[in-house]
């Protein structure tokens, strides 16, 4: 026996040295010494500088690993975690070794820089608990190789921004697996079939990625699921049902964001857990939850911007958890139940955009931990109770703009001192706004416009340090501008507009350095701007004194900022030279200095301007010529410089502009042709000339226009004809081409311009011939003015039965002849619109009375001479027919084939000569039957119809446009 067991030693001793031998790459790898190689390694590999968090960590340390910051060690001195959170870290993970930590159970690298992949050895960390490689740049897709980590217990890879495809289906392995964060993504779905459940799994986040599928099947097998976030993605179709049912433990639902859609189930009553519901911006329409009470524990509700219709049920008093009710952007339109008096922990309430009306119940007033109310964009009325405001002390916004509130605002408004943002605008409020606004120290946001409000601003305002915003515009505001406003150095919007404060506007506004915003248009304040304006405001962008009274000249450093983006001083009493600094406000957007005494050359006002859209400088003392350098300002939608002093010729790089909408040059001292390149500027809708000293000919181009609705090139020194394509601008409501040199026929095609409505005006003109009949068609028509030309013929009576709208009709001073006709329009004229013309006629005009018996032989002769020369006509025509006949019949019987083929031939160019003169494509010949006929119609009964005078259009069309 002795024998036989040496031989069993050995084989035991061979084993045991193989198995050591198998181990010992092992050994190698988890030795401290290579672990803190490996750890050096990888640092060396970073981005410089090194993070202060891997400062120990050095071969001159290396005996110390368990030392090192950032690391833990187990009980055989081997790495188990590394918190390397918030580390400044910046590199990838591709030269840390993973296999090197075996017994690695905590890896927390989040909130850092770290980019690249996601290496596949991951998968080699089989003992890791909790990893964490969120708020990183990763990028590409997750290895499949992180369903190896079966240990997995905590895996957050949310927020790394280029993380993209699909999630692997073997992260459903991770049986261990209770919470699973991937939010902040770029993935994709997967097939949600693949997936098994994870039966620990309790908290999932999917948010913000881009799935677009439907609710994903596999987390209904989760059971012990508590908290789901699929927010903002594109999921879509309804919810199961079976989310009701297998899904029981839920307290947290975020769905916010995506294209669910259908109505509420009534399954949401069987989570009765649920603490927080998020459902906001999605497509759920219907009625909201009815049996609020059912799901008692809720804290949360968002709901908001769906299409929830129908009211708040009572039921929503038993929710007396409540913090949190977003129910803002959907169509509900009921009163607010007084029950939802009764969830006094409510902080939160948000039932804006909807159309609930009545008054606020008064049960409101429990809701004594409410922070923020916003009721704004519904119909709401009645008064704001002084016992909400007592009641609300902790309020820290209150928003009830857009509704029809009305009464007073309370004084009681001074108690709630930890109010920040309050919005009253757009309501009905009435009297002062009260001096106790002064004590709301941490107000930022006080917006009252558009209220009725009156009485002055109080002084008190001057208090609220931290204010930001101060809109106080369209009210009845009275008295000066305190002189305490210059006390909010946090301010960076002033905006005081229509109101009726008067003064002057006070030097401390220059103190005002953080101001962005200032904005005291349409009020009746006087004398000249602070001179040191401007020096101090250095973030001045918006700037407007637009309609007051002010005078002097503008202050050299009112844009020492060069940042003006709207610039609007029109409408006031300013004289002098703009600043010079207006060249060098590059972002400049929006210029009006209209109605003002400002004088100097127009060609030096700019600069670069890329941005311009707007200009008006009209109704000033601008001299120079204008700049080739405007046909730069490519986004340039309106420009307005008439009535100045404006000289030289109209550059033809004008026509570049092609956004512009609106020229107007008139009443100034322009010369040479209208440029051709204007009719290139296929946006414009009203260009205006007028009253300058142009020449040459209206472009023939000019049909180019097709959107132009007022032409006014009127008062200059224009020749030729009107171009036939002008018929083109079908959109023209008002054209005005009088006291020019214009000559020969009025083209028929002005007839086509069928949405002329305000004004047609050829008058003091060279025009001859007849007043084209097409005129007739242009029904809209209010104002014809053909006076002081060469007109001939009688007045069509087409003017009078297809020019139903006319009103002012002015044919003076031509060579008219005939009847005036004797209704509508004609009928309500005065004499002095037919006044010049020697061969018109009619007696109540002021004329030679027509010669009616004339007219009325006339008209009987023709009618006999009609009633004569019908039937001789149709005897002769009969006579030929028979004589022809005969002699074809006659010729049949004596002609051979031949014959009788070339008699018929000649026959018929015989008839087809007969008949030619009735064709109806023919001219008619003078003295012709139906020369006659149109004699008669021109002398038959007109329609009336409506109009207004030529000089009331004009102003009236020129406000309108001053006010683009």
């Amino acid at each position: 026996m002795h024998g036989s067991m040496a031989p069993f030693k050995t084989i035991l001793n061979l084993l045991f040295c193989i198995s050591v031998l198998s181990l010992l790459p092992s050994l190698a790898i988890s030795t401290s010494r290579t672990q803190a190689q490996a750890l050096i390694k990888w640092k060396n590999s970073l981005s410089p500088p090194s993070s202060n968090a891997m400062n120990s960590w050095s071969l001159r340390n290396i005996q110390n690993l368990c030392n090192w910051t950032s690391i833990a060690c187990n009980e055989e001195g081997l790495v188990s975690k590394i918190n390397l959170q918030d580390a400044s870290i910046s590199g990838t993970l591709t030269d840390f070794e993973f296999s090197s930590f075996p017994n690695l159970t905590h890896f927390d690298l989040s909130t850092n820089s770290v980019g690249g992949a996601i290496p596949s050895t991951i998968g080699n960390l089989s003992k890791i608990q909790y990893l964490d490689l969120s708020t990183n740049a990763f990028e590409g897709v997750i290895p499949s190789e992180i369903g190896r980590l079966t240990s997995l217990r905590y895996l957050y890879l949310n927020y790394n921004d280029n993380l993209y495809g699909a999630i692997p289906y073997q992260i459903s392995n991770l049986q261990k697996l209770r919470y699973l964060d991937l939010g902040g993504n770029f993935l994709t779905d997967p097939n949600w079939a693949d997936f098994s459940s994870m039966p620990q799994l309790t908290s999932l986040n999917l948010y913000s990625n881009e799935f677009e599928n439907e609710f994903p099947e596999f987390i209904l097998k989760c059971k012990k699921l508590t908290y789901i976030d699929l927010s903002t993605n594109q999921f879509n179709g309804s919810l199961p049902e079976s989310l009701f049912n297998s899904l029981r433990n839920l307290e947290y639902l975020n769905l916010a964001e995506n294209s669910f859609q259908g109505q509420l189930s009534k399954g949401f009553y069987n989570l009765v857990k649920l603490k927080d519901l998020r459902l906001a911006k999605n497509k759920f329409s219907g009625p909201v939850l009815h049996d609020w009470d059912l799901m008692s524990n809720l804290e949360v509700i968002e709901l908001q911007e769906n299409s929830f219709e129908g009211e708040i049920p009572s039921s929503i008093g038993q929710l007396r958890n409540l913090q949190y009710l977003d129910l803002h952007s959907n169509q509900l339109n009921s009163s607010v139940p007084s029950e939802l008096g009764f969830c006094t922990n409510l902080t939160f309430l948000a039932l804006a955009g909807n159309s609930f009306s009545g008054v606020l119940p008064l049960s409101l007033s429990n809701l004594t931990q409410i922070s923020e109310f916003g009721i704004s964009e519904n119909l709401f009325l009645g008064e704001i109770s002084a016992d909400f405001i007592t009641n609300w002390k902790g309020l820290k916004s209150l928003q009830v703009q857009n509704n029809n509130f009305s009464g007073t605002i309370p004084p009681e408004i001074g108690l709630l001192q930890n109010l920040t943002t309050l919005f009253l605008y757009n309501n009905r409020f009435t009297g002062p706004i009260p001096v106790e606004i002064g004590n709301l120290e941490f107000l930022i946001s006080l917006d009252l416009s558009d209220n009725q409000l009156s009485g002055t601003i109080p002084s008190t305002i001057g208090n609220l340090a931290n204010l930001d915003t101060l809109h106080l515009s369209n009210n009845s505001l009275t008295g000066t501008i305190p002189l305490e406003l210059g006390n909010l150095t946090s301010l960076t919007k002033l905006d005081i507009n229509t109101n009726r404060l008067h003064g002057e506007l006070p030097d401390t506004i220059s103190k005002l350095s953080n101001l962005v915003l200032l904005s005291v248009f349409s009020n009746e304040l006087t004398g000249n701007i602070p001179a040191d304006l401007g020096k101090n405001n250095l973030k001045l962008t918006n700037v407007s004194f637009s309609n007051n009274s002010f005078s002097g000249e503008l202050p050299a450093g009112l844009c020492s900022s060069f940042l003006f983006n709207q610039f609007t001083v029109n409408g006031n009493n300013f004289t002098g030279p703009i600043p010079d600094c207006i060249r060098n406000c590059t972002s400049l957007n929006r210029i009006r200095l209209d109605g003002n005494n400002f004088s100097g050359d127009i060609s030096q006002l700019f600069g670069m301007h890329p941005n311009l859209t707007f200009i008006n400088f009209s109704d000033n003392q601008f001299t120079g010529e204008i700049s080739p350098e405007f046909g730069k300002l490519q986004n340039l939608t309106n420009l307005q410089m008439e009535r100045n002093r404006i000289s030289g010729k109209i550059p033809s790089k004008l026509g570049k502009l092609r956004r512009l909408g609106a020229l107007r040059l008139d009443c100034n001292q322009l010369t040479g042709e209208i440029p051709t390149e204007l009719t290139n500027l296929n946006n414009l809708f009203n260009l205006s000339l007028s009253n300058n000293q142009l020449t040459g000919q209206i472009p023939q181009m000019i049909g180019n226009l097709t959107n132009l609705r007022s032409l006014d090139l009127s008062t200059n020194n224009l020749n030729g004809t009107i171009p036939a394509t002008i018929g083109n601008c079908a959109s023209l409501s008002s054209l005005n081409l009088s006291n020019n040199h214009l000559s020969g026929e009025v083209p028929f095609q002005l007839g086509n311009l069928f949405r002329l409505q305000y004004v047609l005006d050829l008058s003091k003109n060279l025009f001859i011939g007849r007043i084209p009949q097409d005129l007739s068609k242009l029904n809209f028509l209010q104002t014809l003015n053909l006076s002081h030309n060469s007109f001939t013929g009688s007045i069509p009576q087409s003017i009078a039965t297809g020019m139903i709208s006319l009103e002012t009709i002015d044919l003076s001073y031509n060579n008219l002849s005939g009847p005036i006709p004797d209704l509508g329009v004609f009928k309500e004229a005065p004499a002095a619109s037919f006044t010049g013309n020697l061969d018109l006629c009619g007696s109540d005009k002021g004329l030679k009375a027509c010669n009616t018996e004339t007219m009325k032989k006339s008209f009987k002769n023709s009618r006999v001479l009609i009633a004569v020369l019908v039937p001789v006509i149709t005897l002769v025509i009969i006579t030929t027919g028979i004589a022809i006949f005969c002699i074809i019949f006659r010729q049949r019987s004596n002609s051979d084939p031949d014959e009788e083929t070339k008699s018929l031939n000649t026959k018929g160019t015989s008839e087809h000569v007969l008949w030619e003169p009735e064709r109806s494509d023919q001219p008619v010949q003078p003295g012709s039957v139906e020369t006659g006929f149109q004699k008669l119609t021109e002398l038959g009964v007109n329609q009336p119809g409506t109009g207004e005078n030529h000089e009331l259009v004009k102003r009236s069309n020129l406000t309108g446009n001053l006010q683009l």
